[in-house]
């Protein structure tokens, strides 16, 4: 038997509030969608005047970081992202239905090592989307520090 963390809706609400802060003061308009390690959504939220697209590609993002336990834009950066044209996982973009997301905006929720969801947000550029992202994940380490959890906060995570 092994004990496991779950993520809960206050640490995901944590999160979500965090993102918003930080697109608040960088001025873009974000959907945050945070998973449990099933990728089935916890939290999905999106700002007023954030686009129709967002809430479907912020959780595309969020299932493939939890899913597959690496950061999305990792699948494209050259010279060796699988999902890039003759690497091994190209094409991956089309499994599970079309959710698989190998872009920017994606992030594994990483807790004492081991994943416990996923972050994906959707409504910036790359940059944006990835100071939300760092924004968030630093606000769930600030909150489960006090219990003796660490949270990876970093952007090329792969597990």
């Amino acid at each position: 038997m092994k004990t496991v963390l779950k993520l809960e809706l206050a640490e995901a609400r944590c999160m979500v509030h965090a993102a918003f802060r930080k697109a608040e003061e960088i001025g873009v308009t974000e959907t945050v969608c945070i998973v449990d390690d099933g990728g089935c959504p916890i939290a999905l939220e999106r700002m007023n005047g954030a686009r129709i697209t967002g809430p479907q590609i912020a959780w595309n993002k969020a299932f493939t970081a939890a899913g597959h336990k690496r950061s999305t834009h990792l699948f494209n950066q050259p010279p060796n992202g699988p999902a890039l044209p003759g690497n091994e996982a190209f094409g991956i973009q089309w499994s599970f239905e079309g959710k698989f997301a190998v872009f920017v905006g994606g992030f594994p929720i990483v807790v004492n090592g081991e994943v416990v969801g996923g972050i994906g947000l959707s409504g910036g550029n790359g940059e944006q989307d990835t100071q939300c992202g760092i924004a968030a994940l630093q606000a769930l380490n600030d909150l489960l520090s006090p219990q003796n959890h660490a949270v990876m906060v970093e952007v090329d995570i792969k597990k």
